[in-house]
């Protein structure tokens, strides 16, 4: 019989319990198996957690997870889908695919690097770009727009974390930079963060905002804001009015999806939240998943 557990080198990324909340939960600072799967859709989802993992921590006594229930890149909706194998050189930051009309795709952020990942990405059309939200996920953002002959984006404020980038965005103002798809610069974690908007659907948010399941409702990661919590309130009060989308898709903290009326509430409500925050002290352990 299967025993699944998280060993010591779990960091508390969020990752699992996002793919898998019946059966990982956080337990002292890290996530811990809290009850062994029942059924095949509840393996299912354990392997998803297992093969997001960035530390390989979900293991089992009876040997390998089976690979054959890896099942990234995985839908989820009829337009996106996420990487999964998410890396320890991004703090275990979540990456998605957004296929396009024309057959070819975008990635957003990175999974960790392998030949055979790439190959698995490509496999449903060419990957054209490659859209970086912000400097702390750039690690293998080179090496897959190598791969797939794509084009590397960044805005200028963090373009030395990748000083190769092929496309930089520049400003403050929102920029189309594909079919369908708008950069929205939003310095606050980053001095060069960026929200992607594609189709009035997807918001791929990076680590500006994510959804809280502590709270029940958006939220900015307000003890890790590297740059400046004031110009992500700025920031936010500048564009929300601007967004429409049915979906929240971070780097790091949960995704959501809502009626778009629903969510421009929710996002001019943070905004008005955010406002009233003011600097505190870099604190990784006070983030609220």
């Amino acid at each position: 019989m299967d025993d699944w557990y998280v060993d010591d080198r779990c960091t508390n990324c969020d990752v699992a319990r996002q793919l898998a909340p019946e059966l990982i939960s956080e337990v002292g600072g890290q996530s811990e198996v809290v009850r062994q799967p029942r059924d095949e859709a509840e393996t299912r989802r354990l392997h998803a957690a297992v093969f997001a993992c960035p530390t390989r921590s979900i293991r089992r006594t009876s040997g390998p997870p089976d690979r054959a229930l890896d099942p990234f890149p995985m839908a989820l909706d009829d337009g996106v889908l996420i990487c999964g194998h998410n890396s320890q050189h991004t703090a275990g930051a979540n990456s998605y695919l957004l296929p396009r009309p024309s057959g070819t795709a975008m990635m957003i952020d990175t999974p960790r690097w392998s030949r055979e990942l790439a190959g698995r990405y490509a496999a449903s059309g060419p990957v054209t770009d490659v859209l970086l939200t912000h400097r702390d996920h750039a690690a293998h953002g080179r090496r897959y727009a190598d791969h797939f002959g794509a084009r590397l984006w960044i805005h200028e404020g963090d373009l030395d974390a990748a000083p190769d980038a092929d496309r930089v965005i520049r400003g403050l103002e929102p920029v189309e930079i594909g079919e369908g798809v708008t950069a929205h610069p939003l310095p606050g974690h980053t001095r060069g963060s960026v929200l992607y908007l594609a189709d009035d659907r997807y918001c791929f948010s990076g680590d500006s905002i994510y959804w809280s399941r502590a709270i029940g409702d958006l939220a900015v990661a307000e003890s890790v804001t590297w740059y400046s919590i004031e110009e992500l309130a700025a920031s936010l009060a500048r564009v929300a009015g601007r967004l429409r989308c049915e979906w929240i898709l971070p780097g790091h903290g949960d995704r959501c999806r809502l009626d778009a009326d629903e969510m421009s509430r929710r996002l001019r409500a943070l905004a008005e939240r955010t406002g009233l925050l003011r600097p505190r002290p870099i604190d990784f352990t006070a983030v609220r998943w």
